[in-house]
């Protein structure tokens, strides 16, 4: 019976011992599913080792069977998983265990490379093709030829180049920048992205038809707070690693320490998790860590301190252009700073009570807490009788040094029109300075060129 174990699984016969004496159990249908499954663990375990993957989570094990599955052939894939959740290892397992694993394999960040280079270096250029190009070059997908090209981030390729790129896939075929001549080249493509592609083509920015041609084969990669118990794994893999890189005892974790790491998200996946090892491995001089010392080590959740974006309701998903926000803040700004003018003008011209100016113009001030030194507080029974404001203390302290100080204060018979004020203090600065537009535009706070439009508007004659 042993031996006919050994000879059903030559590469674990150490484990087998069957006590049954019933032969025929291994001519049932139930032991060669058991003996299929077992070999399929056996396989993957050894993809594990030889590509050093870490983890039993059953969401890892099947992206590595179906990365397994579809190497031997030319189908394209598309591999999708969050930022540092290890996708690369998967393009590298499909070449590997494809027939092409004697041809050239290369790694393209798409979003790396500047929109107005990124044809020229996956396709090449002629001589002369735009300046710079002093010779000709080769591209990735021609160097490539008869290997694998892996395209990381394809959702930041630009739209021009997904045009050629869909040209490649459909019939391997590839124009260099500034020629004409159509080359060929037989090149395994595999993608990978951490972007939802189909809202990338609802958006617009990501073609349909490249998109239904790149997800012939999909290959979700988990991130790694779906994995399980694969986090202190590969917390453990990594503390020995850098135990042996710095020449330090290897890191441990008290069972606390323990739950307190699995708890944790790690949005940054994998690449995340090695960087706080690492800073353990070199900061800490007690090897065993706790949960109190390791919370340092993780950074807590921060929200995030730009201001929201409010739509209304029915308006489309698009969000505001910088330029848009920046226009609706200077439009606010030029409306509240018209605003004060006219009060700080009623104020020095027109004695106006206080109670009945602050009414129409108080919520220029709701955002502050202080005034000269003074703090007010809007008490809930004052809400409705206005917000109180020292107007007589500002105008004596405030405003002394200022030149509309000048201007004479006769409320019975003044006029209440801006620009007559206006003009009044023009020619009060051209009077003052001997009518010099340079130094009285300065005096005024304006340009001399806006001062010499005011000149024209009010027809004012030097």
């Amino acid at each position: 019976m042993r031996k006919t174990a050994e000879a059903l699984f030559p590469s674990a016969s150490h484990i087998f011992i069957f006590k049954s004496p019933n032969f025929q159990i291994l001519s049932s249908p139930n032991f060669q599913i058991f003996k299929l499954r077992y070999m399929r663990n056996i396989d993957i375990q050894s993809i594990k080792q030889r590509f050093g993957i870490i983890g039993n989570s059953p969401l890892l094990n099947h992206a590595i069977q179906v990365a397994v599955q579809v190497a031997p052939t030319d189908m394209t894939v598309l591999i999708t998983g969050e930022s540092g959740s290890g996708k690369e290892s998967f393009s590298k397992i499909i070449h590997q265990l494809s027939p092409r694993k004697h041809g050239q394999f290369i790694a393209i960040n798409c979003g790396a490379i500047p929109e107005g280079t990124i044809d020229s270096e996956l396709f090449g250029h002629e001589k002369g093709s735009f300046t710079g190009a002093q010779e000709a070059r080769k591209g990735y997908f021609e160097v490539t030829d008869g290997g694998t090209i892996f395209l990381d981030e394809i959702g930041e390729m630009p739209l021009g180049t997904q045009a050629r790129l869909l040209r490649v896939l459909e019939n391997g075929e590839f124009i260099k920048v500034g020629s004409s001549k159509v080359q060929k080249t037989d090149v395994r493509v595999v993608a990978a992205t951490n972007v939802n592609l189909l809202q990338a083509v609802e958006k617009g920015t990501f073609r349909e038809d490249l998109y239904y041609r790149l997800n012939t084969v999909p290959i979700t990669v988990p991130p790694l707070r779906e994995r399980g118990d694969d986090v202190y794994l590969l917390f453990r893999k990594f503390a020995s690693d850098f135990a042996e890189k710095y020449k330090v005892k290897p890191i441990a974790l008290t069972p606390d320490a323990v739950q307190e790491l699995l708890s944790f998200r790690f949005p940054g996946n994998i690449r995340q998790l090695k960087n706080i090892v690492e800073q353990i491995s070199v900061l800490e001089y007690e090897r065993e860590i706790d949960a109190r010392k390791l919370r340092e080590y993780l950074p807590r959740e921060q929200s995030s301190s730009l201001p929201a974006v409010l739509r209304k309701e029915g308006t489309p998903d698009q969000p505001f252009s910088e330029r848009d926000i920046l226009y609706k803040v200077l439009f606010d700004m030029r409306r509240d700073v018209s605003e004060l003018k006219k009060l700080v003008f009623e104020m020095l011209a027109h004695h106006t009570n206080e109670q009945d100016l602050l009414k129409e113009h108080g919520h220029l001030f709701e955002n502050f807490e202080s005034y000269n030194g003074h703090t007010y507080q809007a008490q809930e029974q004052q809400h409705a009788e206005g917000f109180y404001l020292p107007v007589k203390q500002a105008q004596s302290h405030d405003y002394e040094d200022q030149r509309v100080e000048d201007i004479p204060h006769e409320a019975a018979e003044e006029s209440l029109s801006l620009e007559d004020k206006e003009k009044e203090l023009i020619l009060k600065a051209l009077k003052k300075h001997n009518n010099k537009r340079k130094y009285a535009a300065q005096d005024l706070g304006i340009s001399e060129r806006t001062l010499y439009r005011k000149l024209k508007q009010y027809d004012i004659e030097e």
